[in-house]
């Protein structure tokens, strides 16, 4: 945590951090230039860490932090180009490989969970779990037999389309999954 900023335990090492910056996007610059990103990536990268250790509300990140939103933008954009997925996937593949395993699981386990929605919620999007009696969404998270998430995401559907999105996590997160629990 040297020379970072604030100390907090979720900051990233150098070590850390050597890891995770080549796999975010360039920085984004018009044709004829443009100003310098104001705040420190790794500043950026150690408040979305701060948020999900803590799960604070984002309007509560302390102020030795980049601004909230500025935060919250560079989340966003990074999610959409896919830097997210990029670095779950290199993290998960060092561990599986420090494991001696190889990087692809050959095996998967599925858990759910089902949450009541209010009734704003559109029907569209929710359903009924009649083994809990909760009518809502369903939630699932596919793992390997190591506990690492198998996509970096926690799929949300309504109870009528639950095998369909949990057959769709294996396709396109880890195609070559052959047992599945």
């Amino acid at each position: 945590m040297t020379g970072s900023g604030g100390g907090y335990p979720s900051d990233l090492t150098d070590k850390h951090w050597a890891m995770v910056e080549p796999l975010l996007p360039p920085a984004r610059v018009r044709p004829t230039g443009g100003r310098r990103e104001k705040h420190p990536r790794r500043r950026i990268v150690d408040a979305i860490f701060y948020l999900v250790r803590t799960g604070c509300a984002r309007r509560q990140l302390p102020k030795d932090f980049p601004p909230w939103p500025t935060v919250y933008w560079y989340f966003t954009w990074w999610h959409d180009d896919g830097a997210v997925e990029r670095i779950h996937d290199a993290l998960r593949d060092r561990v599986r490989t420090a494991d001696g395993r190889d990087t692809e699981p050959t095996a998967a386990l599925s858990d759910s969970q089902s949450v009541r929605s209010a009734d704003t919620v559109p029907a569209a999007t929710r359903g009924f779990d009649a083994g809990k009696k909760v009518k809502g969404r369903k939630q699932f998270v596919v793992t390997d037999t190591l506990g690492l998430p198998a996509t970096p995401r926690v799929i949300v559907t309504g109870a009528l389309r639950w095998l369909s999105s949990r057959v769709g996590v294996v396709r396109a997160g880890q195609g070559r999954v052959g047992f599945w629990w």
